[in-house]
C-alpha cells in the first residue's frame, strides 16, 4: 500500500463520523433534540396495526413539500440513496460525467459512482467552501450530464451562478441540502434550487430520525420515476402500469416518518435553539485570534450550520489539525476533521485523482475542524472546549494570523 493511501486510512473521516465515545462527561459532536412529543409520535404508530411504509410516510412527505413550497417530496432511506434514484430518474449512468465538489459528504457523491457515472471534481470557493461556479466550465465535456452542488456545512451555494452555468450547457442542476435545512439564499430556502434536491435525516442533522432522507422536486416525471423505482406498496400489486418497473423496495417506515414529522413540526424551535448555541460560540471565539468565525456570503440571507466549523492558520499542516483534535479528545471533547477531501480517498484515488489536484479544497480541508454543535450544549461547555482548543493550538505552534 502506498504511503498516501496509508495516510488516508489513518485520517479522521468527515464531520459526523468521529469515533463513538461512550465515557461519561464527554461533550459529543452531536446529540439529537428529542422531546416527549417525538416519543409519543413514534409510540402512536407502534400502537396501530401498520408500522411499515404507509399513511404516516405520506403525511411526512406532504408536510415536507409544504415546508419548502415544492410540489413533490419522496421519502427515501437516505440522502445518498435519494441521489441514486434521482440520477436514475434523469437517465444518468455509465459513460456519463457528473461535476461535484470533493469537499463534500462522501456518501452523497458516492451515489454518482453507484450509478456507474464518473464524478468529475471542481474546486471550491475559498470562503464559503461551496462549489465555485467559475471552476466548473473547464470541467464540462460532451459526456457531462449534471452538476451536483452542496450547501456545505449549511452555507448555501451560489445558486444563481450555478443555474446560469447549468442552463448555458444544458445540464441538470442537483442540490445536495443534506447539511443545510433552514438556510436561505436570496430569501429562498435551500432545497428549492435544484431540478431535484436531497435531504438527509441521519445524525447529526437537525431533523434526526436515525436514518432516512427526502427528495424534493417540481418535476412530475422525476417524482414518478423515483417513486416507481423506490418501492411498490401492497395496494400496487394489481397495477399493470406501476409494476412494470422493478423497484429497489427501499421504503421509509411509518415509525421513522413519525419521528421526522414530529421534528419537522417544531423545526423552527430546533433551529432557534441551535442559533443560541451559535451565539455562545461566536462570543467565545471572538477572544481567540487563532481561529475565525464561519463566513457568510453576501447573497446568503440565513445560515443554519450543520456543525460548528473553525479554520486554522494557513501555515499549520494537516498534522497540526489532527493533533488539536486529539488534544480535544483527551479532554473529552469530540471533534473531527471537516473533512478529508474525496479526491484523496481510496475510491477516487483508484479513479486517478491525487493530492495536489484541487488546491483550494485541500487548503481549506486540511485546516478545518468541526466542533460539537447541538441543542444540548451549554455556554460553560463551549467556553471550556474553546479554551481547550486555544491551549492545543499553542501546543502545536498556532499563532494569531489565520490567512
Amino acid at each position: 500500500m502506498s504511503e498516501t493511501l496509508m495516510e488516508q486510512d489513518e485520517d479522521l473521516e468527515i464531520a459526523g463520523e468521529a469515533e463513538t465515545v461512550e465515557e461519561e462527561g464527554i461533550i459529543p459532536l452531536s446529540d439529537p433534540d428529542m422531546t416527549v412529543a417525538d416519543l409519543e409520535a413514534v409510540d402512536a404508530v407502534l400502537r396501530t396495526s401498520w408500522i411499515s411504509n404507509g399513511k404516516t410516510v405520506d403525511a411526512f412527505e406532504e408536510a415536507f413539500a409544504a415546508y419548502l413550497g415544492r410540489k413533490y417530496a419522496i421519502a427515501v432511506p437516505s440522502g445518498s440513496f435519494g441521489l441514486v434514484l434521482g440520477l436514475e430518474a434523469l437517465g444518468i449512468g455509465p459513460g456519463d460525467e457528473v461535476i461535484a465538489s470533493s469537499f463534500s459528504f462522501r456518501e452523497t457523491v458516492h451515489a454518482v459512482s453507484v450509478r456507474g457515472a464518473k464524478p468529475v471534481f471542481a474546486d471550491i470557493d475559498y470562503w464559503s467552501g461551496t462549489l465555485a461556479p467559475s471552476k466548473i466550465e473547464d470541467k464540462i465535456t460532451e459526456n457531462t450530464k449534471a452538476i451536483v452542488a452542496g450547501n456545505t456545512n449549511g452555507h448555501p451555494a451560489a445558486w444563481s451562478e450555478l443555474r446560469d452555468v447549468a442552463k448555458r450547457h444544458g445540464l441538470a442542476l442537483i442540490e445536495d441540502s443534506t447539511e443545510a435545512i433552514g438556510s436561505t439564499y436570496k430569501n429562498d430556502p435551500v432545497g428549492t434550487f435544484g431540478d431535484f434536491s436531497v435531504f438527509d435525516f441521519s445524525q447529526p442533522m437537525p431533523i434526526t430520525c436515525g436514518e432516512g432522507g427526502m427528495v424534493v422536486t417540481d418535476d412530475i416525471d422525476v417524482a414518478v420515476a423515483i417513486r416507481r423505482r423506490l418501492l411498490h406498496r401492497p395496494e400496487d400489486r394489481s397495477s399493470v402500469v406501476i409494476t412494470a418497473t422493478a423497484p429497489y423496495q427501499a421504503p421509509m417506515s411509518d415509525m421513522t416518518a413519525a419521528l421526522g414529522l414530529s421534528q419537522l413540526q417544531r423545526i423552527d424551535e430546533i433551529l432557534a435553539k441551535r442559533k443560541l448555541v451559535e451565539r455562545f460560540y461566536l462570543s467565545n471565539v471572538e477572544t481567540f485570534e487563532g481561529i475565525k468565525p464561519p463566513y457568510i456570503g453576501p447573497d446568503v440571507t440565513e445560515v443554519h450550520w450543520f456543525l460548528y466549523v473553525v479554520h486554522l492558520g494557513t501555515r499549520f499542516p494537516r498534522s497540526s489539525r489532527d493533533a488539536i483534535i486529539e488534544d480535544l479528545k483527551v479532554e473529552q471533547v469530540e471533534a473531527a476533521a471537516y473533512s478529508t477531501p474525496l479526491h484523496v480517498q481510496r475510491h477516487y484515488y483508484n479513479l486517478g485523482y491525487r493530492r495536489g489536484d484541487y488546491f483550494v479544497t485541500e487548503k481549506v480541508a486540511d485546516r478545518a475542524i468541526a466542533l460539537p454543535f447541538h441543542t444540548h450544549l451549554e455556554e460553560t461547555q463551549i467556553e471550556f472546549l474553546v479554551e481547550t482548543m486555544k491551549d492545543a493550538s499553542i501546543n502545536v505552534g498556532a499563532g494569531s494570523a489565520i490567512y
